[in-house]
C-alpha cells in the first residue's frame, strides 16, 4: 500500500473515533509497521494526532470551556490504555493511591501500578513516567468496587500504626460511594487490621 494511502486510512480511523481515545502501532495493520509510524508521526506534525510517550499516540480532547487548547489523556488513561492492548490487569499503588483519594498531596513523579503481567517504565514527558510492577498476588484484582480496591491499598500503604483519625474521616466519606453488596465482599480481601479500622467507621 502506497504511503499516501496508509495515511489516509490512518487518518480516516482517527477522526472516526471519539476525541481522547489512544492509538498504538499496533492498531493498523493493512501496512508495514514503517508506514504506519510514518503515517503517525505525519498525523502528528499536522496537529491531528499527539505523541504521548513512545509509540503511543492520542486522538486530543479540545478544551471547548477555557480554549486552552488540547487536553491530554491522564496517566492513568495512558496506563489502562496500555493495559487493555497488552491484556493485562493493572492496579494503581503507592503515593498515587493516596493523592488520588485526598489522603497526601504528594504528586509522585513516577505513577506505580502492580500488573499480572511483565514489569517495566513508560516514559511520558521529562522525569514523569509509568512504572508496572508485576505481582503475584492476585487478590489485588478480585476487588468487586474500584473505590474498595484503593480503599484498602492506600490503608496497607499508610500501615496500621500511621494511620491518623483525619485521614481514616476522609476514607469514611470515601466508603459511602461503596455499594453495601460490594463492602462485604470486598472487605474480606483485606487484611484484619484494616477489616477492624473500617468496621469501626
Amino acid at each position: 500500500m502506497a504511503a499516501q494511502s496508509v495515511y489516509n486510512e490512518i487518518k480516516r480511523k482517527v477522526e472516526s473515533s471519539k476525541r481522547g481515545k489512544l492509538f498504538f502501532p499496533d492498531d493498523f495493520h493493512s501496512a508495514s509497521s514503517d508506514a504506519v509510524r510514518s503515517a503517525l508521526a505525519r498525523l502528528c506534525r499536522a496537529g491531528d494526532l499527539m505523541r504521548v510517550a513512545h509509540g503511543i499516540y492520542c486522538y486530543p480532547q479540545v478544551d471547548k470551556k477555557w480554549g486552552s487548547g488540547f487536553i491530554l489523556p491522564s496517566i492513568e488513561e495512558i496506563a489502562k490504555g496500555i493495559a487493555t492492548r497488552d491484556k493485562v490487569r493493572i492496579a494503581p499503588v503507592g503515593a498515587y493511591v493516596l493523592n488520588k483519594l485526598g489522603l497526601s498531596t504528594q504528586i509522585p513523579a513516577n505513577v506505580v501500578f502492580v500488573t499480572d503481567g511483565s514489569g517495566r517504565r513508560v516514559s511520558i514527558g521529562k522525569g514523569k513516567g509509568i512504572l508496572f510492577k508485576h505481582t503475584s498476588e492476585m487478590r489485588t484484582f478480585a476487588f468487586r468496587s474500584p473505590l474498595m480496591q484503593l480503599i484498602v491499598t492506600a490503608m496497607r500503604e499508610i500501615g496500621e500504626h500511621q494511620i491518623t483519625d483525619e485521614q481514616m474521616t476522609i476514607i469514611g466519606e470515601h466508603l459511602k460511594h461503596v455499594a453495601e453488596v460490594d463492602y462485604q465482599k470486598d472487605i474480606q480481601l483485606a487484611p484484619i487490621w484494616v477489616r477492624k479500622k473500617l468496621s469501626q467507621r
